[in-house]
């Protein structure tokens, strides 16, 4: 019989890892900050929408397939890297520029912003280890087709709702002033966190 508490623990273990700093985060903020609260509500659209593909293609059996032929972890796992460095570029050129020079991603439409975060998540490695993570760890989401289309509504629920508090919060001029005040030392980190992460992933994929 189907419990709907059952999946609270899996649930707050998604939040804990999507709601986290990460390249869709970032990317929902930096729309909300120069793009406004419209194009970010479409980060958060294509969040919800992801995260629900993500759900229903390792329900049915992609973690498992993954798990068998190593060779496709392996493959999204390098493209996610070459992303990752592709920020931590980027993040660590902001840190290193002028203090005041609050990097905006300026110009984009609802309809665009929802394709880029649809692409950040897409070739994101993190989504990839989250759902082998929850497949291990929480069988329950995956005894039954109401289990499972629970859990995918509720992951969608959980992605789509917390972006679009990142997307109305950082749309404000006060969340824009204290972005900038704080810009130079958390993109450093966020540089630096990511060059990290992207060289063990590579690292992972050659097998050191």
């Amino acid at each position: 019989m189907f419990e709907p508490l059952s999946l609270a623990a899996p649930l707050i273990f998604l939040a804990l890892n999507v709601l986290t700093p990460g390249p869709n985060v970032l990317n929902t903020i930096g729309t909300a900050l120069g793009s406004g609260r419209a194009a970010a509500y479409g980060c958060a659209a294509a969040c919800a929408i992801g995260v629900l593909g993500w759900a229903a293609a390792a329900l049915l059996g992609a973690g498992a397939l993954f798990a068998a032929v190593p060779e496709l972890r392996d493959g999204l796992t390098a493209i996610g890297a070459l992303v990752l460095i592709y920020f931590a570029y980027r993040y660590l050129r902001r840190a290193l520029g002028r203090s005041d020079a609050v990097q905006r991603i300026d110009g984009v439409t609802p309809r665009g912003a929802f394709s880029q975060a649809l692409l950040v998540l897409a070739t994101n490695p993190k989504a990839l280890t989250t759902w082998i993570a929850l497949l291990s760890i929480f069988p329950q989401i995956s005894v039954s087709w109401v289990s499972m289309a629970a859990f995918g509504l509720g992951c969608a629920a959980v992605a789509g709702g917390g972006h679009a508090v990142y997307a109305t919060v950082f749309s404000t001029s006060h969340a824009a002033r204290i972005y900038a005040k704080a810009s130079r030392p958390v993109n450093g980190l966020v540089g630096v966190g990511f060059t990290i992460y992207a060289v063990k992933l590579l690292a992972g994929v050659a097998g050191y």
